[in-house]
């Protein structure tokens, strides 16, 4: 459940990769300026790139995350085996969706056929079921396993990589970003062998469904599975976190437009997924959401432990952001006749002025029943020495995990207030639910910034173009290997054995890490160079704006 890494924060994230403490490191700087390439020029740079990243990089077609330049060492959200790639975004779908926003910017087969491997690997881990783990080792399911025992079942901090379920998930939208990526690989050609993978992806996200609207983390359910740390198992839970439902609507949406289906069970599953919304909402004097949800008494759920029974102020306003747009899909106002409720709610649980921390203005997590704020601590030094528990004290945070929240009540006011002018009979008539199944088309590009099924029958450029040197730039700061050599601002812990028992001298109460035996990724001060997908997507978004203009 990374609340940072998606296509979204990807997209976001801008030239943040290279701010590490100041400067940028000598070997990520690149020419600032010069005479703009022509397109030949823009196009063989990008050409060049993704060729190292399909021949080189790839493992089986798919990616991991940073790779050392001499591949070493690779990782993911953890360190990846020589043989593993990574579903979650910027992992190997988000890669794919690069190659193929350049092939539609340039039309050259080579980055179809990126674009393709890419699928491909995706279908040669694609759960029978059709969804998607996190990662998929190319070598098979046996050291998949030993990788979990070892790397993931000592990543303190990282609990979702602690536990072999050996279904699928839908946290960090990587079943979303495969799925539309075979949904736009398809559509493209329209190649037969790639319909019935795309048909397994939307009968998962249909057979998942609860029949309430909700939609689980991981699925199918195993038997007995249990929890971590003595907790219930909280993967079958109505998930709000990382907006699994509202992915997975817009996947159905993107099927219903761009296949010019009439199949009625995707209308059927994205009019539940909106109505679970409504539901889970909860009566005065809370009205509010949580990460989580039982899926029968649709009260609030606990879900890692770092992430307690409560309210969460950051989904609540994620909910009222979506319902505002199904409100907008569907001109019901049923979507919108509580929100205010939840503003006002938020408004009133907001931190107090003396615990504000620096662009912060909300606790994370609101017991129910009291409106008690309650923050998140650790003890210990390990995986299996240490603990993670909530209390109210707002002091010795952990900080990979935010106790705080930034929300905007009043902009969510005005977008509320916008929303409810609008004439319902106008939002039917272009909503992308109410107009004839194939009247809409995918955006062109996926990857120039985050679009959505708003962008539709649209190309998903940027509002703004690049800076004027930029094309020179990333042409003269590609290298004579073919990548951007990017600082990796994180690393890890090799895996040493099995966490000792006794706690390890340090503090570790608000490390990102632990001792010596977690394999937990953690910030370094002496960052050294990488090959990133990050890096590459965002290149190769900014090298199509410069083609575009």
């Amino acid at each position: 459940m990374s609340p940072t890494l998606s296509r979204r924060a990807v997209l976001a994230s801008g030239a943040a990769l290279m701010a590490v403490g100041g400067a940028a490191p000598a070997f990520a700087q690149g020419a600032q300026g010069g005479a703009a390439p022509d397109r030949a020029a823009i196009v063989a740079t990008m050409k060049r790139a993704a060729a190292f990243m399909a021949n080189e990089v790839a493992v089986g077609g798919g990616y991991v995350w940073n790779v050392l330049p001499d591949f070493s060492r690779r990782w993911g959200e953890l360190e990846a085996s020589p043989t593993m790639i990574w579903v979650q975004p910027p992992g190997t779908a988000t890669v794919g969706h690069a190659y193929l926003d350049a092939y539609h910017a340039t039309g050259d087969e080579q980055f179809y056929t990126a674009a393709k491997a890419a699928a491909d690997a995706l279908i040669a881990g694609q759960h029978p079921r059709g969804g998607w783990n996190y990662v998929i080792d190319t070598a098979g399911e046996d050291s998949l396993k030993q990788w979990y025992e070892t790397i993931g079942g000592n990543a303190w901090r990282l609990e979702e990589f602690q536990h072999y379920y050996g279904n699928a998930t839908f946290d960090d939208a990587g079943t979303a970003e495969a799925s539309q990526l075979l949904l736009r690989v398809y559509l493209e050609k329209r190649e037969r062998r790639y319909r019935a993978p795309l048909d397994r992806a939307i009968q998962f996200v249909l057979d998942a469904q609860y029949p309430n609207g909700g939609w689980p983390q991981r699925f199918p359910f195993v038997e007995g599975a249990g929890g971590l740390h003595g907790n219930p198992d909280y993967t079958p839970y109505i998930t709000f976190n990382d907006d699994v439902a509202g992915e997975n609507i817009e996947f159905l949406l993107y099927c219903h437009q761009a296949l010019g289906s009439n199949d009625r069970r995707l209308v059927d599953a994205i009019q539940r997924g909106m109505d679970i919304f409504v539901a889970t909402q909860q009566p005065m004097p809370q009205p509010a959401w949580g990460l989580q949800h039982y899926p029968d008494t649709l009260k609030p759920a606990p879900a890692r432990t770092i992430e307690p029974k409560a309210f969460a102020t950051h989904t609540t306003a994620t909910n009222i952001r979506s319902m505002i747009g199904f409100y907008k899909l569907t001109g019901d106002r049923k979507y919108l006749a509580r929100l205010p409720e939840a503003l006002d709610w938020l408004d009133q649980v907001k931190t107090p002025q003396a615990l504000i921390a620096p662009g912060r203005t909300h606790p994370t997590f609101i017991l129910e029943g009291s409106n008690t704020p309650v923050y998140i601590h650790r003890r210990g030094s390990n995986i299996r020495n240490g603990r993670y528990y909530a209390d109210e004290n707002p002091t010795n945070l952990i900080v990979h995990y935010g106790s705080f929240r930034n929300l905007d009540t009043a902009a969510l006011r005005v977008e509320l207030e916008a929303a409810s002018a609008l004439d319902p009979a106008a939002l039917i008539a272009a909503s992308p639910l109410k107009v004839r199944p194939g009247t809409l088309k995918l955006p062109k590009y996926f990857t120039l910034r985050d679009v959505s099924i708003w962008d539709m029958s649209t190309e998903g450029r940027r509002a703004r173009p690049v800076a004027a040197g930029r094309a020179a730039e990333l042409a003269a700061s590609l290298n004579a290997r073919g990548y951007w050599p990017t600082p990796l601002t994180t690393t890890s812990n090799p895996y040493r054995g099995p966490s000792p028992q006794a706690v390890t001298g340090g503090e570790y109460q608000t490390t990102r890490v632990g001792d010596l035996w977690d394999t937990s990724p953690y910030l370094t001060d002496f960052p050294v160079e990488c090959i990133s997908t990050e890096t590459f997507i965002r290149n190769i978004g900014d090298l199509i704006e410069a083609l575009e203009a």
